[in-house]
């Protein structure tokens, strides 16, 4: 049987895992003082807003426009059949 290219099963990827697995050791997980993290934790969040795509004024109007007439139908829905249903509960029960 042939192996498939690529495979595992080669001697050479085994020494890629084990070699991998040396090097992590420490790595990032290494200990840090708190305040360093921190730092740490605001420049990521700083980094991953500028990768935001920001609606433009026009964008904002429309969506808003569209999720405040949303939530009107469903309120109006709500309503209605809250009312039928309190109706219909004392027709039932008195």
């Amino acid at each position: 049987m042939t192996d498939a290219v690529g495979s595992i099963d080669t001697p050479d990827a085994q020494d890629e895992v084990s070699e991998t697995k040396k090097a992590r050791k420490g790595g990032k997980r290494a200990k840090k003082g708190p305040l360093k993290r921190l730092g740490i934790f605001y420049r990521q969040i700083i980094a991953e807003l500028r990768k935001v795509v920001w609606p433009t004024r026009n964008q904002l109007t429309s969506y808003t426009t569209v999720v405040i007439f949303f939530v009107a139908i469903m309120i109006a829905l709500v309503t209605v059949i809250d009312y039928g249903l309190n109706h219909a509960a004392k027709y039932v029960f008195g």
